[in-house]
Parts: structure tokens; sequence; C-alpha cells
């Protein structure tokens, strides 16, 4: 019988549709054919194709804007949003309007065209996360928000093939940061514990939807999973705050994330995903206690429809207790656990 599963931290309600289940392989997609050459603009070569750099890794001797760099971040040529001071609010009748202020940068996660962001190496993938952590706390002394994301295929919203991530600064905490907020703090009042922390322990006694395990972070299908082989990555050690990771962390972190996307790559194959990472607005004390910094990795396997826009509920064919032991039988196979 299918199951309605109430997610622990906003109270959103998603249909488990267990008659309707999908087995892991209905979902495998073709590895796509990876392109290089000279027309990327992310590529190396092409550094003046973009604007100028604010942050990279480089060899020694080598100057900016030019090649020899393994991640580079430079602003988006066509930004969301854009650094211009204070936002001016203006009430338009019943309407309100806000100045667009705020940034929008690339991070460009190496400079091989057809490496995915699984293959690196750990040291290359530890450089990723510390240019996360260098551009989250430039742009957190100026905006109110920072968020820090990856489309991965045309599916996911991905428009250049090259492998980068995406950061947008906002002049506002964004809604979906508020719920998550509100939900942690309700239950901390309740309960006097963080709601991220017991769910950890709660899939560490379980076993039974955890896909990756270390003494840094877990990786694991969350009860509520909204899409099919949604999968979070959460550090053990309660933060708020992402600017507050460790270099131990750095190293935690770049692990789970190579183990967990190649879990995904061996399961569906090249699916689009949407990597996006959930933190409390920066240097907030007041979540200090309640909330706790992750990261949510959506494959895109599923559409959103007339009912899930009509209620705000989410059906997922694909029970996560299923996603997940499939996913664990994949690193299994690497001798990862």
């Amino acid at each position: 019988m299918p199951e309605l599963r109430k997610d622990p931290v906003i109270d959103r309600w998603v249909i488990i549709a267990t008659e309707r289940a999908k087995r892991p392989s209905e979902y495998q997609t073709s590895v796509e054919e990876k392109r290089s050459g000279p027309g990327c603009v992310f590529c190396p070569g092409n550094e003046e194709k973009t604007p100028p750099e604010v942050f990279a890794y480089r060899n020694e001797n080598t100057k900016p804007d030019t090649p020899g760099w393994s991640v580079r971040v430079f602003p988006n040529k066509f930004p969301a949003l854009v650094p211009n001071g204070q936002a001016r609010v203006e009430q338009k009748g019943i309407y309100t309007v806000m100045e667009g202020v705020g940034a929008h940068e690339v991070l460009v996660e190496t400079p091989d065209h057809s490496v995915l962001l699984q293959h690196l190496d750990i040291p290359d993938l530890e450089r990723v996360v510390r240019a996360f952590r260098q551009r989250y706390l430039a742009l957190s002394r100026e905006n109110k928000y920072v968020l820090i994301f990856k489309n991965h295929g045309a599916k996911a919203g991905a428009s250049l093939e090259h492998p980068h991530c995406q950061i947008i600064a906002t002049p506002l905490v964004p809604k979906a940061v508020t719920e998550e907020l509100q939900g942690s703090k309700k239950h901390h009042a309740a309960q006097g514990r963080c709601v991220y922390c017991d769910m950890v322990r709660s899939e560490v006694d379980a076993s039974i939807r955890v896909v990756f395990d270390s003494d840094q972070f877990i990786s694991f299908c969350p009860y509520a999973s909204i899409f099919p082989f949604e999968t979070w990555i959460v550090p053990k050690q309660h933060a708020n705050d992402f600017g507050d990771i460790t270099e131990e962390q750095v190293t935690g972190l770049a692990e789970a994330i190579r183990e967990t996307l190649s879990s995904l790559e061996r399961t569906i194959g090249d699916a689009p995903y949407n990597l996006v990472l959930h933190t409390s607005p920066p240097k907030d004390e007041e979540s200090k206690e309640h909330y706790h910094w992750h990261i949510e990795i959506t494959p895109r396997l599923t559409t959103i429809a007339g009912f899930e826009l009509g209620t705000s509920y989410f059906i997922n064919p694909t029970p996560p207790e299923i996603a997940a032991e499939a996913l664990g039988r994949s690193l299994e196979g690497r001798g990862v656990h």
C-alpha cells in the first residue's frame, strides 16, 4: 500500500508510491559522450572569454586569467544578481520590488572538460571544497545568504557541459531556508535536540537507508525523499554554518561527495542531478543550536506535473530503502563501507 511520509524538518508530506515502484535498473541513463574543444569557454586557453577571475588555485608563476589553474572562479557573464551595494525596496501599490543586488559566480571544478566531479582525485576535490569555503566566506560579508549549487545535465538546468558549480548571493534569506530554520527550531524547542543530529543517529541505527558512512560524514536516502534516489550528505559533527568547516572536514566531505556521486553513477548511469548546499545564513547565532548544514543531491528522474503543482505533495515511485540498498551495493563492490 502507498505511504504518506512526513518530512521531520518542514512538515512536508511525500507519497511513497510502493504500488508504482520502479526498480533501480529502470532509471539507467546512458553515459553521454563528453566532448572537448576550443569552443568551450571554460576550457584552458579561453580565459579571456570569461569575466576576470576572482579566485583560483594555480600553478606557481602563472598569472590570473591564463592557463595553469586547477579550480577557477569568476563572475557569471549573465548574472541573476549583481553587486551594487544596499538593495533598495520600493512599494508599487500592492506590489513590492527590490533591486537585484547580490552576486552570481561560476566555479569551474577542473580544467579537464571530460572529467566528472566524482572522477576527481581526493586532493583535487579538496580544492573544490576549499574554493566553496573561500567564496562562501567572501560573499557572506555583504550578503544575507550564499547558495552553492551544481546543475549536472541539461534536464537539471546545466547550459554548459564543462563541469562547474554556481554560487549566488542574495539580499534576502530564501523562503526554503526560512522553512528549514523554523522547522529545526520547532523540533529543538520540543525535543531539546537538533533534528538533523536525530536523523543521523536514526539512520545509523536503522542502516536501511545509508549509502556511505565515515567518521566525519554520512550520506543516506532521506525517509521522506521527494525524488527517486534523492541523497543527503550530512556532517556527523553538529554545525549550522558551512563557513566553519574544518580542514579535516574538507577531506571528509571530498570523500563523501566522490563516493556518493560515484554510487549514483554506477546505479542509475549519468543521470541529470542538482547538488545544493543547505546552510544557515552566515554567522547566524540564533540557529547555532538547532540547524545543521548539509548537502542535498536530487537526481532528475521524474517529472513534476499537475498533482505536485496543485497540492505541493510529491509522488516518489522508488522507496528510499530500495534506492539506498542499490546505492550501497555499488559502493560495497568497490570495497567502500
